[in-house]
């Protein structure tokens, strides 16, 4: 019974649609890593992003206006990583905070004598532990270039990490995944990337294994045969955790 209501709901929201599938298909066409989705993949992602759209909340910060396209190509590149798992990933949060360029965050760090430092940071996005996801829009909009960088992707990916605690680079797995397997092939590759740049691998990752997962994510969808040349056995189990193939061709 709670399935049949669920997608009853589901279908509900998409016949009341405000995007018909060709605007769908134009807000599409200026993110170019989507052009490697068959015309079935598109049409998924498209249910997925108005169901997103639906289920979230997109307010401007500082008075930055959001429009349709903001939320189109926000919610577009939000559901790309979970295009062939479902919008349950992102369960546990409802706001996505967007600013209209970086913005100032402040950390606060406890030192080895007990002694707390606060510190402020410029910002191109973060996403909280059962909280907002924030973002800015001069970074967010340049997503989707196929340059390796893509502040959506890698923000939303902490929050697909933290579905099972503190982002930590080791997410809830697949069924059909070996944890153990995960572990041993991040922790190995994260080890190897604190001493060794890679080519079109943002440092960032080298922070610590949360950064590193993220980081990684962007490549794969951005510039996945980069990922490919630095750290193959990372490419295919991130493969099988988000249920795609960014190197395969459309058919």
């Amino acid at each position: 019974m709670f399935s049949i209501l669920k997608d009853w709901r589901e279908q509900r929201v998409l016949d009341k649609s405000q995007f018909t599938h060709s605007d769908w298909m134009l807000a599409a066409q200026q993110i170019p890593i989507l052009d490697r989705l068959d015309e079935s993949e598109l049409t998924r992602l498209f249910e997925l992003a108005t169901l997103f759209l639906d289920d979230k909340s997109i307010t401007g910060a500082k008075d930055f206006s959001i429009t349709d396209g903001v939320r189109q190509a926000i919610a577009l590149q939000a559901c790309l990583p979970i295009l062939n798992l479902s919008l349950e990933w992102y369960a546990g949060w409802s706001s996505i905070i967007i600013y209209s360029g970086s913005y100032t965050s402040e950390s606060i760090t406890v030192d080895e004598f007990g002694i707390v430092h606060k510190s402020q940071q410029h910002r191109s996005g973060e996403a909280w532990l059962r909280g907002p996801l924030i973002l800015s829009w001069k970074d967010a909009k340049h997503s989707g270039e196929r340059d390796g960088h893509n502040v959506v992707i890698h923000e939303f990916v902490h929050k697909l990490d933290m579905l099972n605690g503190r982002a930590n680079g080791f997410p809830p797995m697949q069924a059909d995944m070996d944890p153990v397997t995960w572990t041993e092939t991040m922790e190995r590759g994260y080890a190897d990337f604190q001493q060794n740049p890679k080519a079109g691998l943002d440092r960032y990752g080298a922070t610590n294994p949360a950064e590193f997962f993220a980081v990684l994510s962007e490549v794969f969808f951005e510039t996945p045969a980069a990922l490919v040349d630095a750290y193959p056995e990372i490419y295919e189990i991130m493969v099988k955790f988000f249920r795609q193939n960014p190197l395969e061709s459309k058919s």
